[in-house]
């Protein structure tokens, strides 16, 4: 599939404490700003954002995959009895 581009999904992050990551300009770790959450090519979560000192782009990859709804099963069959098919 040459060619095609996959489109990453964005959303602001929305919680009370700012997500911290590692800066590798100023080599230590330093709380994102402009933090935004993204879903990568592969299916993992990750957080964009800048460095609040320098301003350079920091990225962290945050653990497991993005969740999937689950298919729904079919239907199950009426319960009826097995082998007694004939009536009597």
């Amino acid at each position: 599939m040459r060619g095609l581009r996959q489109i990453r999904q964005k959303r602001e992050v929305q919680c009370d404490f700012m997500p911290e990551g590692y800066c590798v300009k100023c080599k230590a770790k330093k709380e994102i700003a402009e933090a935004v959450e993204e879903t990568m090519k592969n299916g993992r979560k990750a957080i964009k954002g800048k460095c609040p000192t320098c301003g350079v782009v920091m990225f962290k990859i945050l653990g497991g995959k993005a969740a999937v709804a689950p298919a729904q099963a079919p239907a199950a069959p009426s319960s009826a009895p097995k082998g007694d098919n004939h009536p009597t």
